[in-house]
């Protein structure tokens, strides 16, 4: 939940979350581990921005997730507010609510006491715990990288969640919660609403611009365009992009460099198909690389101009992620409340 980013989908949402009076509650966590990419924009951020108005969403910068591996504190700090910055700056919390996770002390609260009613069997089945842990080494990992899914538990609770946003990878950690609640709810009554994952649909995957049949990565620098990189390197990773040596622009699986390109076009222009190749009947890969290139630096000005303006204005940002977790706190806290009163803590 907390390391993938992806969009939850109306159309894969359970029927009963369009009715009644109130809307489906959906929460996510966002880690603040390195900047953003079209990838994360394209696959993720433009349809929760969209879909704002549908749920009743929230979005966590989980910083308390973060320090489960070793952190310089500065970079932490920075990452963090360029994060908030980027997701504000692309229209999140207009119509939704971005707070910082260390900001609401309830998470590490009710995360504690879950874990007191968490099977250590259960966290060591967890797969991200075993990939992790492999690559620092067992006995170097910290018990906070062991009780993670808790603390995403902890998260998701917190908030009566209806509905959490996952891929398939991560749709482990919302099954754990619901164990997790369910024991909770078996022991001491009805406390904890059991949450559902919400799976999209397989969507486009943008790839990178150098190695077209690897997803586009920030590990890998080249072959990736930066959210908020300048337009002319954005407009110089673009037409030095891999493609092939055909002639025809269109949709074709097989000739991954330029079926990539033309996905982002299509995404970035949100037309068919079929408008994108009669836009480029009769063009080349030229055209089409400076076409993109044009579109995706128009699109991403507005964001870029704002997500300046609040970098330039730290008390304004600071301001917005403290009346976000504002908001939604007194939710925490009456959940908190109910799991201390059933576990008789005064």
């Amino acid at each position: 939940m907390s390391t993938t980013i992806d969009r939850p989908t109306p159309a894969t949402a359970p029927e009963t979350a369009t009715r009644g009076a109130t809307k489906p509650r959906v929460f996510s966590g966002i880690q603040p581990s390195g900047a953003l990419h079209i990838g994360n924009y394209l696959g993720a951020i433009k349809h929760w921005v969209a879909d704002q108005d549908r749920y009743d969403s929230i979005f966590c910068i989980v910083d308390l997730h973060a320090i489960t591996v070793p952190q310089d504190p500065a970079a932490l700090r920075e990452q963090t507010h360029e994060l908030a910055a980027a997701l504000l700056a692309a229209g999140l919390g207009e119509q939704s609510t971005l707070f910082v996770q260390s900001h609401i002390s309830a998470h590490a609260e009710l995360a504690w006491i879950l874990n007191c009613f968490t099977p250590m069997g259960w966290l060591e089945r967890m797969t991200q715990f075993k990939d992790k842990a492999g690559r620092q080494g067992a006995e170097r990992a910290s018990t906070g990288l062991f009780t993670y899914p808790v603390l995403q538990a902890a998260d998701i609770m917190l908030y009566d969640t209806r509905f959490v946003p996952v891929g398939e990878d991560q749709k482990q950690h919302v099954e754990l919660t619901r164990d997790i609640a369910e024991r909770i709810n078996v022991r001491f009554g009805e406390v904890l609403v059991l949450p559902e994952p919400m799976i999209p649909p397989a969507g486009a995957r943008i790839m990178s611009l150098t190695e077209p049949e690897r997803k586009m990565s920030k590990s890998e620098p080249e072959g990736t365009i930066d959210l908020l990189a300048p337009p002319e390197v954005t407009r110089k990773k673009i037409m030095r992009a891999v493609t092939d040596s055909g002639r025809e622009v269109c949709f074709d699986e097989a000739r991954p460099g330029l079926y990539n390109l033309l996905e982002m076009y299509q995404l970035f222009s949100e037309r068919s198909r079929e408008q994108v190749e009669e836009e480029f009947a009769g063009r080349g890969y030229g055209d089409l690389k400076k076409a993109l290139a044009e579109l995706v630096t128009e699109t991403l000005r507005p964001l870029q101009a704002r997500y300046a303006e609040l970098r330039r204005d730290p008390a304004e940002l600071d301001r917005l992620l403290r009346q976000g977790a504002e908001r939604i706190e007194p939710i925490a806290r009456a959940t908190l409340k109910r799991v201390r009163d059933a576990a008789g803590l005064g």
